[in-house]
């Protein structure tokens, strides 16, 4: 979704669910100061239909992204990466350095964490064994702390309910979870020479804001800032402090 052609561009690139609806309670804030791109993922959203081919990689999703801005005519643009979203602008920084600004990772990893290895085997298991329905209504267990969900349980039930409906597809989502899961960007997280904030939330079940303390550490130009509050999807759960200390650093 492109407007403020005129404004540097800030492009939000959505995690495991790849759908440019993640990032809804951003859109207010930050189009006031840049041009906004969110895009559903290749293989996610109107484009399901369509099987993702075999050996699909974070690399693929990143050389996508650049092809996006291509099409939209943006040079360069700041990076906005939820989980899988954050591997996707790890890997953009790696793959085409020249065309970032700033990357924000949030709850994200360089190298993923034994836990979260344990929670995406559970729910890959779940789809596997258990089918769509209970995939989806698992989703929140991950996403949402559980004051947050008890709280929001009509919301989340209507988001149960969509979320079966617009479902990716089994067979995509296993390929996006394998390359997810296989992903490592150790290897050149030194190299990065672009203003890195690895931004998490403390009480994320999914991945520990460990890893993102981690990740800063080896970046050259890494920062970490922790949130009390938010799980998982911080970005949904508490826009206001997620908003602020991402357009802190943004617009720095």
């Amino acid at each position: 979704m492109p407007n403020n052609a005129d404004k540097p561009a800030v492009l939000f690139s959505s995690g495991l669910g790849g759908a440019a609806a993640f990032w809804a309670p951003q859109l207010e804030a930050f189009e006031k100061r840049f041009r906004v791109v969110t895009y559903d993922q290749r293989g996610t959203g109107p484009d399901r239909s369509s099987r993702l081919p075999e050996g699909y990689s974070i690399a693929d999703m990143a050389d996508e992204a650049a092809a996006l801005l291509d099409r939209l005519g943006i040079e360069s643009c700041h990076f906005v990466g939820h989980a899988l979203g954050g591997a996707i602008g790890l890997e953009f920084a790696h793959r085409h350095s020249q065309r970032l600004q700033r990357l924000v990772v949030i709850n994200g990893w360089g190298r993923i964490d034994s836990h979260t290895q344990r929670c995406f085997e559970a729910r890959a298991a779940l789809l596997k064994h258990c089918g769509v329905a209970a995939y989806v209504r698992a989703q929140a267990i991950f996403l949402y702390s559980a004051a947050w969900a008890s709280a929001n349980a009509e919301r989340l039930a209507a988001e149960d309910e969509k979320g079966v409906a617009n479902f990716q597809g089994a067979d995509n989502l296993r390929t996006r979870l394998t390359a997810l899961r296989t992903w490592n960007g150790s290897d050149y997280l030194t190299t990065i020479q672009a203003e890195v904030l690895a931004l998490a939330a403390k009480d994320d079940v999914l991945v520990p804001w460990t890893a993102s303390q981690l990740l800063a550490d080896r970046l050259p130009r890494g920062r970490v800032s922790l949130l009390a509050e938010g799980g998982h999807a911080c970005t949904v759960t508490n826009p206001d402090a997620s908003n602020t200390a991402l357009l802190e650093f943004l617009a720095a």
